[in-house]
């Protein structure tokens, strides 16, 4: 039999929009988390707990796995665009900072920028390229005419290669390998931290 409904009994408020943007980005930046520490096979649970949901609020957001890597691949190369935005007190070394943090911080990202590596089918290469490219032109906003990586396909071939040797158990490993990456290539990097509005 159905319970009858009290007048002073209070439902929930329902916070509807702003809990799930909420969600949303607390489960991106779980998935950052987890991938870097599990790499992409890590369970679809390990990110909704970690993002402190349950699993179907994460369904909601994201149908598969490939849904929520794509999401940390779209945040990750927003950042990096939002930074090159800036244009008064940004140098081309602040950018590649920003750029350096999420390659230590993502392997989901690190994959992107070695497209054709990364990419599990065919069809998701178009996605791939489109991102790297994307993360391309930012870059190229602040890069100086006459600078080392100017020419021809030089920025992203750096890119790809301090991309590949950023590994290690711990961010501070990746991030130390990065930078000695940069060094090699003789590119000044600036400080190494997530963009902030």
């Amino acid at each position: 039999m159905a319970q009858p409904h009290l007048p002073d009994e209070r439902r929930p408020a329902n916070h509807g929009p702003k809990v799930a943007a909420r969600n949303r980005g607390a489960l991106v930046a779980a998935a950052r988390e987890v991938y870097a520490e599990h790499g992409l096979d890590a369970p679809l649970s390990a990110i909704a707990r970690r993002a402190g949901v349950g699993q179907g609020v994460l369904y909601r957001h994201f149908p598969d796995r490939a849904a929520v890597a794509n999401a940390v691949l779209e945040e990750n190369v927003r950042q990096i665009e939002q930074a090159a935005a800036v244009v008064e007190g940004v140098s081309f070394a602040d950018v590649l900072g920003v750029l350096t943090w999420h390659l230590t911080e993502s392997t989901a990202f690190v994959g992107l920028l070695h497209a054709h590596g990364a990419v599990g089918r065919p069809d998701d290469l178009p996605y791939a390229l489109a991102l790297s490219e994307r993360v391309e032109s930012a870059l190229r906003k602040h890069l100086q005419q006459g600078h080392r990586l100017s020419g021809g396909n030089d920025l992203m071939l750096a890119v790809a290669m301090v991309s590949g040797a950023v590994s290690g158990p711990t961010r501070e490993a990746r991030e130390r390998r990065a930078a000695s990456a940069w060094q090699l290539l003789g590119v000044e990097v600036g400080p190494v931290r997530p963009f902030e509005a």
